[in-house]
């Protein structure tokens, strides 16, 4: 499998990897709360929580939930930040070294009201639903022909250091809206003036769930298309970004299955070749597998 279709349909494979059937999907728990499935807890982790019975309920017809007078947003947060301090202290779960001092709501769907917040770095232990937002941004040069700026993360970003980005993305953390967060990531990474970055337009979502040694990571990423006039070029603000660059849209297709690409990046950028007709029915064999890899119920 050498075709550049071929190593599409692999990485898409691999980020959708917990509905495979041979994942672990069948070893976890149900996460609960008010009788709603918000998440998936690997064994090894209910484990570790069952050291804490005070705050999570003993597992019960493949679910584990929190005790019944945690009743409120305000009490499971508390309840779940206890112990997720407590085991980062202990050391023994390496993705909480990535702590971020950073929330993110827990709920069922995104258009259910919060039932907690929780750590963004401890998420994947309980295989919540994680949302952020990502940005292609795009021009046309001199001769009319579409090109598209990519970035470069810095090499001290705590995952995926040095690998090419979209223009700019970000996870969506509690309190904070959709349009907000694309205003505050646009202006942090790239330097875009906000009146700019209001013009983006949202198109699109792109759902995926994988698992690997650190938990389950259900996410999805709201996405915005900007296009950025001829002659802007955005600039490094915060550091996440190393480097900008602008390409061809044959060279940002090329580049979507080299080692060099953020793999949830790349799906964004896919995604944008489908709706821009870069891929067609015709030409690409994988077209409706490409569509529905991109598109997975969390």
């Amino acid at each position: 499998m050498n075709t550049w279709s071929d190593k599409m349909f692999l990485l898409l494979r691999r980020m959708n990897n917990f509905h495979s059937p041979v994942s672990t999907r069948s070893t976890c728990l149900r996460f609960e709360l008010e009788g709603e499935q918000v998440g998936w807890v690997p064994s090894k982790v209910a484990s570790i929580l069952s050291k804490f019975p005070d705050i999570f309920s003993t597992p019960h017809r493949g679910a584990i939930t929190l005790r019944e007078n945690l009743d409120s947003y305000v009490k499971r947060s508390e309840a779940v930040d206890y112990v997720l301090q407590s085991l980062r202290n202990e050391g023994f779960l390496s993705v909480l070294k990535g702590w971020r001092n950073e929330n993110y709501e827990v709920m069922p769907r995104f258009c259910d009201t919060p039932l907690m917040c929780m750590e963004r770095s401890a998420t994947s232990l309980f295989g919540v639903k994680r949302y952020g937002v990502h940005v292609n941004g795009y021009c046309r040069d001199g001769n009319g022909e579409l090109r598209m700026w990519v970035g470069r993360r810095s090499m001290a970003k705590q995952t995926y250091p040095g690998k090419l980005d979209n223009l700019a993305a970000g996870g969506l953390a509690a309190g904070i809206s959709v349009k907000h967060t694309l205003i505050k990531e646009c202006e942090e990474e790239a330097c875009i003036p906000a009146d700019i970055a209001e013009i983006a337009l949202p198109v699109s979502t792109v759902s995926y769930t994988y698992a690997d040694d650190e938990g389950v990571f259900p996410e999805c990423q709201f996405v915005f298309d900007l296009k950025l006039p001829p002659d802007f070029k955005p600039r490094i603000g915060d550091g996440e970004v190393q480097d900008f660059y602008l390409y061809s849209m044959d060279k940002v297709k090329e580049l979507l299955v080299s080692d060099d690409f953020k793999p949830n990046c790349a799906m964004v950028v896919l995604d944008f070749l489908i709706r821009h007709s870069y891929i067609t029915p015709d030409t690409e064999p994988y077209y409706q597998e490409f569509v529905a890899g991109l598109h997975h119920t969390l």
